[in-house]
């Protein structure tokens, strides 16, 4: 069908999570770009922008990843990549598009989303569905903004 077909290829960030070795990684370098876009958004139009953008793309992957667990049959499968893409975009609201920002947010997002430390690990293996798939990344991604923004206020600068 033309509509799981579509599914597909969103949940898995344009068949990004059908790279072998580590898909989950492949769907987090797929938010860079946003963070990027987020970045001029915050600029331009103030924070609030890239923040609504990421809660609009929040609800999308929830429902592309609820559509894509019945096609699939089972949750969360490693398929499914594109909760890494908004949860790298929650790790970087409000921090700028540069290279050392990006690197050591992408590092600390992938840990946080391995380690699943509470709240993420809770997430993961309590709630379920498409918002269940979603939600242990957006606690990653606030977990890893977190600590880019305290590394911020004790240095004084970015890095």
């Amino acid at each position: 069908m033309k509509k799981d077909r579509l599914v597909l290829v969103l949940s898995s960030v344009f068949g990004l999570g059908y790279l072998p070795g580590a898909p989950g990684t492949f769907g987090t370098v797929a938010g860079v770009p946003f963070w990027a876009l987020m970045s001029v958004l915050s600029v331009q139009l103030g924070l609030w922008s890239a923040v609504a953008l990421t809660l609009a793309m929040i609800g999308v992957a929830i429902w592309i990843s609820e559509l894509a667990e019945r096609i699939y049959g089972e949750h969360d499968v490693q398929h499914i990549v594109i909760d890494e893409t908004v949860g790298l975009m929650v790790t970087s609201i409000g921090v700028p598009f540069r290279w050392p920002e990006v690197l050591i947010g992408f590092a600390l997002f992938r840990l946080f989303d391995t380690v699943k430390p509470w709240p993420a690990g809770w997430a993961d293996r309590e709630v379920k569905g498409g918002f269940g798939v979603v939600l242990d990344d957006v606690f990653a991604g606030i977990m890893a903004c977190l600590v880019l923004h305290v590394g911020h206020r004790a240095y004084g600068t970015w890095l």
